[in-house]
């Protein structure tokens, strides 16, 4: 990370720990070895991936054979998406998502829907939460498959994941539960047997560990058609190679994130509840977007600011030396309005008005109170320059 910058786009992706890239210095160095039989040097990798696969897993609840090393969070939600689809597409082709998931499981929805198959779009609250009834009356007898995004990626909300498994189960045929944990994984428990999931991407640089590395968890006995051909070096559903110091990275960064996981948690939220509770009660006409407490992310703060617009303060904090977002992760590249912003209810003001600010173990609340400083006086000074504003605060 650039030296003195204050650091709160964690959404989108985290510096890596400094023990994951001593953890990984060996692998670049000297043991750059591919996994395989008969000689020491693939053998010793076939002990690191195995060991790496066993670590994933005890945080899941599930079995190292079930964890397959993929080059990210996207290619693991494509090879389980169009997989699940296409193993079981003589059974049904219908597909159930929701507007606010994130843009990797849309994607793939609008892909299918071109190929033959159909999507329904569950609607969301106001709060970005699915509503279990309407996913309810939305299963049919060709559902094949359901997918949501653990944690969204704007606003934070945690969807009722032991809910839906509740209502998939009631369902008179079995329906696959693929799961993008992206921004879950590490911030929220994720017991994939007492959920009921069948498909889960997960990501290393969403938890301080290596880009460019994720794993897909396939439950023992789900089917996935083969989405990537060539040889196997690594994984079956992700043939080719893959770096095995990413792997090694990768490990070492969910050891961290879990050694001490509920102390970890807390921190994260003492954090974003100390910056929300500052911003609102500092700086004037602050929305927040999303849901208050235990239902939201422990990283995620997201807020409207009125009479001004969010690319406009995210441009003035960077020149401060503070990296912030406004829109969603991954998508903020154009000026439209965020798609989750206004499948939520908000107006396109409120949506261009809103600013993310994501936290990690490594924030301080020093970075939080100069962050907060910094976006008073900006405020302040692009008020002074809106005429609407200025308006408003006349008819005051």
């Amino acid at each position: 990370m650039q030296a003195g910058r204050i650091y709160l786009d964690n959404c989108v992706t985290t510096c890596p720990a400094p023990e994951v890239l001593t953890e990984m210095q060996p692998y670049w160095e000297k043991k750059f070895w591919f996994p395989g039989t008969f000689i020491s040097t693939g053998e010793s990798t076939n002990s690191l991936i195995n060991k790496a696969q066993n670590t994933i897993a005890e945080t899941l609840e599930a079995s190292a054979q079930e964890i397959h090393f993929t080059s990210g969070g996207t290619l693991a939600n494509n090879i389980a998406i169009k997989g699940l689809a296409n193993a079981y597409k003589q059974q049904g082709k219908h597909i159930i998502v929701s507007v606010v998931d994130y843009p990797d499981l849309l994607t793939n929805a609008a892909y299918l829907e071109k190929n033959g198959f159909e999507v329904t779009y569950l609607s969301s609250d106001s709060e970005g939460f699915i509503s279990l009834e309407e996913l309810k009356q939305a299963i049919r007898k060709d559902t094949i498959l359901f997918m949501t995004t653990a944690v969204n990626h704007t606003v934070g909300t945690i969807q009722p994941l032991s809910d839906i498994k509740a209502v998939l189960d009631s369902a008179d045929h079995k329906i696959y539960y693929h799961l993008d944990a992206g921004q879950g994984y590490g911030k929220i428990p994720l017991n994939v047997n007492e959920l009921g999931i069948d498909t889960m991407s997960i990501s290393a640089h969403k938890i301080h560990g290596p880009q460019g590395i994720g794993a897909l968890y396939q439950r023992t006995g789900t089917k996935l058609a083969q989405l990537i051909h060539g040889v196997k070096r690594v994984d079956n559903l992700q043939t080719g190679g893959l770096s095995i110091a990413l792997i090694a990275g990768f490990a070492k960064a969910v050891e961290l994130a879990f050694s001490d996981f509920e102390t970890n948690i807390a921190y994260l939220r003492e954090l974003s509840n100390y910056l929300l509770e500052r911003i609102e009660k500092e700086i004037s006409d602050v929305e927040l977007n999303g849901p208050r407490g235990e239902k939201r992310a422990p990283h995620n703060i997201n807020v409207s600011i009125d009479f001004i617009e969010g690319e406009a303060i995210t441009m003035m904090l960077d020149q401060k030396g503070i990296t912030v977002a406004t829109g969603s992760a991954c998508a903020s590249e154009g000026l439209k309005a965020n798609y989750v912003l206004m499948a939520m209810g908000k107006t396109h003001i409120q949506s261009h008005g809103s600013m993310k600010f994501t936290v990690s173990r490594y924030t301080t609340k020093a970075e939080l109170d100069e962050t907060v400083q910094a976006l008073k006086e900006i405020t302040k000074e692009l008020r002074h320059r809106s005429p609407l504003y200025l308006a408003m605060t006349k008819e005051k």
